[in-house]
């Protein structure tokens, strides 16, 4: 009988299958893209320690932009901007399972709510490209009305698109069946990460000029308010009780708390430097925060609102991503 060989990307994989076979019911593991390492690290949000380093064999480029991950945790996608890419990568064995070519200058990818259709933003093109999971497939390459798209955020329902538009200091509003802008609205400056709360239509946009986040109504088309952060508000995540929403400052390296309800700033924590894009525990009680020029990322205990841990990572992370 052949005997399988002893190589440390099999023994990885297994190790990984084993754990999260394990693991059903208990914490997920965060994924975290190291832009210019060209590798994801895998943390066990358990014990916060790296528990594995994904390569892809190899495969990735050096610039990762962006990543999400289907709700299992069966599948990440990453845009591989050093090959113009979109990648679909299996974890448990450390490998690529579909490819599209994106063009140039990509940067953010969203997954639909109903796990069926990818955004990807399209900042130099000023397009959204949306690709069918099943077949890896380009469907539509909708125009924006803005400038330089970078964030891609679906409403709760799915039916409608958001794009942070850099070069315009607005969001185009897409719907997702006419595969068309509606229309965009104004906000404060540079937008970057958006966040909605959950079950509302009511958005929390990062404004990177502005070191503010602006609140917006999208089904009125309407900024409600603007609430002052810290210097170059960039990530944003919120809560899923809708309670509070999270702001990474990267030019302050902190991370401002702000409470829904009354749309204030109830506390600045200090991180890494450069922090960029986060995600919280599905039970909502840590943050992990990526600090691209600390090469870390920062836990937030969120009880306590204070960092319980800053753990080594890659070169220039660019963010993480917890499937739930």
């Amino acid at each position: 009988m052949p005997r399988l060989p002893s190589t440390p990307t099999v023994l990885a994989a297994a190790l990984l299958i084993t754990l999260a076979a394990g693991r059903a019911h208990a914490a997920p593991f965060a994924y975290v893209p190291n832009q210019k390492s060209g590798t994801i690290s895998v943390i066990d949000t358990e014990t916060d320690v790296v528990a594995r380093t994904l390569t892809a064999q190899g495969k990735l480029g050096k610039r990762l932009q962006a990543i999400d991950a289907d709700k299992a945790g069966h599948t990440l996608y990453v845009v591989d901007a050093q090959n113009n890419q979109l990648v679909a990568i299996d974890p448990a064995r450390d490998a690529i399972t579909h490819t599209v070519a994106i063009g140039k200058d990509a940067e953010g990818v969203r997954l639909s709510p109903d796990g069926r259709a990818l955004a990807v933003c399209a900042e130099g093109q000023h397009q959204v490209l949306l690709v069918d999971v099943a077949s890896f497939a380009i469907t539509a390459r909708i125009p924006v009305q803005g400038r330089n798209p970078e964030h891609c955020e679906f409403t709760p329902d799915g039916k409608q698109l958001l794009t942070s538009n850099e070069g315009s200091d607005n969001i185009d509003v897409i719907d997702v069946a006419k595969h068309a802008s509606g229309g965009v609205i104004p906000t404060s400056g540079h937008p970057r990460g958006a966040a909605f709360v959950p079950s509302t239509l009511h958005v929390y946009v990062a404004q990177e000029a502005a070191n503010s986040v602006d609140v917006i109504d999208v089904g009125a088309r309407r900024r409600i308010t603007n609430i002052p952060t810290a210097l170059r508000a960039a990530g944003i995540t919120a809560s899923r009780d809708g309670k509070r929403v999270y702001v990474a400052n990267g030019g302050a390296g902190s991370v401002s708390v702000i409470d829904v309800a009354t749309n204030k700033v109830i506390k600045e924590i200090a991180v890494g430097q450069r922090p960029w894009n986060m995600a919280l525990t599905p039970d909502g009680k840590k943050l992990y925060v990526a600090n691209g020029r600390s090469g870390s990322v920062s836990v937030i205990d969120t009880r306590a609102l204070a960092v319980s841990k800053e753990i080594p990572v890659g070169e220039l992370p660019w963010g993480v991503v917890i499937p739930q």
